[in-house]
């Protein structure tokens, strides 16, 4: 494991941006196709380019939930890589930023540019659709806008490894890429594969950046490539799901449960433990030895011994932030509605009874990587979801108990 984590350098608040100047030659103009893409399970041809999904076309057919079809489609651990000597590099991009109608403004997605495995730079867009969304109501209106072109220079003149990280948070059609030199697809290398599954808090919610989410850092500490199927709102035992994480090749798979079925108040106990079943049956379908692990929330206070469903929270606007509430009554409990210490509960259970008969299953409770002491220190802002700070102190964590000595990732590590 890497013993030093240089994904957060002190680069300015501000995101890095290199105004578009003239070429000095013509430009090398490359066809952004598959190969050039990593953490990605399907590639959509559209009018402007290709939109990159987390989720195979057979998955997206067989769910209509708006929130699901968002999430997918937001390129999380997705990353175009690339070998090239170019000291310049410009991609045209058309995302599709969100705007939450009520609540403050939400940041500008970023481009991490990393060269040789260092993060070099970072820039972002400007354009670009808006989806409004009235979170009291549901409804969802797009505004169409412009392309907008991200663009690094000054980049040092010898071949280099380049991986330009795509934003977590806003959906992103890839239009053209263009550089001064001839580029060519990153082989593949010997680093294990590791695909990771879970909420909004795996996404990268509230993360300064898409290389610097947890999952992100945790795969570069433990030297690992990550394709991360953490789905905004969407961690919710769906069966397409678990056929995409059984059908796509891995070395080391990692399932987060938990937090989106209390925030949905999705379903009972008695359908909680027999859907977990199923899940980690059909993954072990297509990964009948690899090192699984199944990891429970989080610490979330509000949802600790509180049912949900989760709700917005408005009186924190003044202070512009958005908050959650849990809506749900302790006291339905005893009905079998769930939170997060039945959840945690009731996961341990179920591994240590499946682990007897698969020695290649592992549970990690998820407050060994963010509990209360964290919490004292850095609270959660909007109740749900981990600041940056947060996120690399989850990152940190996993990559010491999931791929350190003695983790259960650890015997397989290049």
């Amino acid at each position: 494991m890497n013993d030093r984590l240089d994904d957060i350098p002190d680069l300015p608040d501000t995101p890095i941006t290199t105004p578009a100047t003239d070429w000095t030659t013509p430009p090398v103009t490359t066809p952004i196709t598959a190969d050039l893409l990593r953490g990605a399970l399907d590639l959509e041809h559209t009018e402007h380019g290709v939109l990159p999904h987390r989720l195979p076309a057979r998955a997206r057919a067989q769910c209509a939930d708006g929130q699901l079809a968002m999430a997918e489609a937001q390129p999380s651990g997705v990353r175009l890589a690339f070998r090239t000597r170019a000291g310049v590099i410009e991609l045209d991009a058309l995302r599709t930023k969100n705007v939450y109608q009520g609540a403050p403004p939400r940041p500008d997605g970023v481009y991490d540019l990393r060269v040789d495995g260092r993060l070099a730079g970072r820039a972002s867009v400007t354009g670009g659709n808006v989806l409004l969304v009235d979170m009291t109501t549901g409804s969802a209106e797009t505004r169409p806008g412009p392309v907008g072109t991200v663009r690094f220079s000054g980049l040092p003149d010898r071949v280099k490894d380049v991986e330009i990280w795509l934003p977590h948070n806003e959906i992103t059609q890839l239009v053209a890429l263009r550089t001064d030199a001839p580029v060519d697809p990153l082989p593949d290398g010997d680093r294990k594969k590791w695909m990771h599954h879970g909420s909004s808090i795996s996404h990268g919610s509230d993360a300064a950046s898409p290389s610097t989410t947890w999952p992100a850092l945790a795969g570069s500490l433990g030297g690992v490539e990550l394709t991360n199927l953490g789905l905004g709102g969407s961690a919710l035992l769906d069966p397409f799901t678990a056929r995409a994480l059984r059908d796509t090749p891995a070395d080391l798979i990692s399932i987060k449960i938990g937090i989106n079925l209390v925030n949905t108040d999705l379903m009972r106990l008695r359908a909680f433990s027999p859907a977990v079943h199923g899940f980690l049956d059909t993954v072990r379908e297509g990964h009948a030895t690899t090192p699984l692990l199944v990891v429970s929330p989080i610490l979330c206070p509000i949802h600790e011994d509180t049912p949900g469903p989760s709700a917005p929270d408005f009186s924190g606007l003044s202070e512009g932030r958005l908050r959650f509430r849990a809506a749900g009554d302790p006291a339905e409990r005893a009905a079998g509605k769930l939170t997060l210490n039945v959840i945690r509960d009731e996961l341990a259970r179920l591994v240590e009874q499946r682990s007897a008969d698969d020695p290649n299953l592992y549970y990690l409770d998820g407050r060994e990587l963010y509990g209360e002491a964290d919490f004292a220190e850095l609270p959660l802002p909007d109740q749900l979801h981990p600041d940056a700070a947060a996120h690399r102190r989850i990152g940190e964590r996993f990559a010491a108990l999931a791929f350190g000595s003695g983790g259960p990732f650890a015997a397989t590590r290049v």
